[in-house]
């Protein structure tokens, strides 16, 4: 296997991972009650905010332009959605207006699998850039006779 095919694997393993993770954590809270729900929330919070502090520390410190234009864009995108889901999530309505409530649920719950649709087209991207950086190699290493 060449060293991309390597890479590649390396990383799509940690995103198997990090899927196992999420879904079993998703799970586990279906059967909380609602206060553990909402620790879940702040503490998936917390790790989101720190891996975007990450992601925008990559954009800065990044050798590779490109590699700086993609996470700038990532952290873009992210501040996006954040703004949009916070602009739901931020009139709250009262037990008292369910309809309104049940309104902003719905909007959210919408939000939500919207959210786990671009996840899954974003993997198939990462795959057509794989398969591209692939072809690229395979060109190099026609070009050098291997």
């Amino acid at each position: 296997m060449k060293l991309n095919q390597e890479l590649f694997a390396i990383k799509l393993y940690e995103m198997e991972q990090e899927y196992a993770k999420l879904q079993s954590r998703l799970y586990r809270c279906g059967r909380e009650n609602h206060q553990k729900i909402r620790e879940e929330l702040e503490k998936t919070k917390d790790e989101y905010k720190e891996q975007a502090l990450v992601l925008k520390k990559s954009a800065q410190g990044s050798r590779s332009q490109t590699v700086a234009e993609l996470a700038q864009a990532q952290l873009d995108y992210s501040r996006r959605m954040e703004t949009l889901l916070q602009s739901r999530l931020g009139n709250r309505r009262p037990a008292s207006e369910s309809g309104l409530a049940e309104e902003q649920a719905e909007a959210v719950t919408l939000y939500a699998e919207y959210a786990i649709d671009l996840a899954t087209q974003t993997m198939r991207y990462a795959l057509i850039a794989c398969l591209a950086a692939m072809d690229l190699q395979m060109d190099v290493d026609e070009q050098k006779g291997e």
